[in-house]
């Protein structure tokens, strides 16, 4: 099967490798400034793996449109309208095709989920899944196998990509609730910078208490969206903490951690701009999230951590639920 993938991050570079890895006919797109691009051209590789001569290398959006019916799409999660509407601008056609979103998180301004943006941006018949759930890729690179989701409210496309896509390497289950996988896979991104507040602090041990609260808060949200609140505890959003609020790849963590040290962190943290959506939804829903507003009130530098920590989890008396 042909597989265009937009976008030769990290992530984007890494779902290349995975697709070719399980024998999919696979298309790299980037844009032709990026020095992704570019450094893959030259080497084939990054620096997290080695990419196979059979994959493709293009910065034609034309060419990788034209490539497959399947577009997997993962860039940056606030880049998403304006790079769908860069396309519809040289107006090029992506009617009939299905768009698979390898991307995390809400959309400021608007707190629209990403699936909504597609829709909003393509129109409402347009295919669209996403792929979502925990992993690294310096992690599936050695062969450490994890669990992801697929979720669509199309059933078919959801059925034909888990069962095109599924390995040993990656097992996926059925996704059965867009609105509680989406806004649980944005908001994880929110606690892992809690965790990395924590862990800049020294109070790495209240990270139990943080992954207890910032669960229960996020399914409060999901019910009050008109989602299934036990999302939460599903792959998208609970069974994603070790990766997010534990591991050292997280970007999310590593920049909740050096704000909090006072150094300067120059990878995507989409959690930031997650953030500030998740409250604009939760004001909209009139649904309290403490963790989260205390992690958007030290990044605009609001309170300090050590007020934010002691605020959150260290004066209040309060039933547990």
């Amino acid at each position: 099967m042909k597989v265009s993938v937009l976008g030769c991050g990290r992530w984007g570079t890494f779902i290349a490798w995975y697709l070719n890895k399980i024998n999919q006919d696979v298309l790299l797109w980037g844009r032709e400034s990026s020095h992704h691009l570019k450094e893959l051209k030259s080497l084939r590789k990054n620096s997290f793996l080695d990419l196979d001569l059979k994959v493709k290398l293009s910065s034609s959006i034309e060419e990788a449109l034209n490539f497959s019916d399947l577009i997997i799409v993962s860039i940056g999660a606030q880049s998403l309208r304006g790079f769908l509407k860069s396309i519809i601008s040289k107006g090029l056609n992506l009617q009939g095709k299905s768009l698979v979103l390898c991307m995390k998180g809400i959309e400021k301004g608007t707190g629209l989920r990403l699936s909504q943006v597609v829709k909003e941006c393509l129109g409402s018949e347009v295919k669209v899944a996403v792929w979502i759930g925990p992993g690294h890729v310096q992690d599936f690179i050695l062969g450490i196998p994890n669990c992801m989701v697929i979720d669509s409210n199309n059933e078919d496309l959801k059925s034909f990509i888990i069962k095109s896509f599924s390995s040993n390497l990656i097992r996926f289950y059925y996704g059965k609730d867009l609105i509680g996988n989406e806004i649980g896979a944005a908001a994880k991104n929110v606690m892992g910078i809690a965790a990395g507040i924590l862990d800049g602090l020294g109070y790495t041990s209240l990270k139990g208490a943080l992954m207890s609260r910032g669960t229960r808060e996020i399914a409060r949200l999901i019910k009050a969206l008109g989602g299934n609140e036990f999302s939460a505890y599903g792959l998208a959003h609970l069974g994603d903490y070790q990766a997010t609020l534990f591991s050292d790849y997280s970007n999310n963590r590593r920049f909740g951690e050096y704000l909090v040290t006072g150094k300067k962190y120059d990878n995507l943290s989409e959690g930031v701009a997650t953030s500030s959506a998740l409250l604009d939804l939760s004001l909209k829903v009139e649904v309290e999230m403490p963790i989260s507003q205390a992690v958007y009130d030290v990044i605009t530098h609001k309170v300090t951590p050590n007020e934010c920590v002691s605020k959150l989890f260290l004066r209040s008396l309060k039933v547990e639920f």
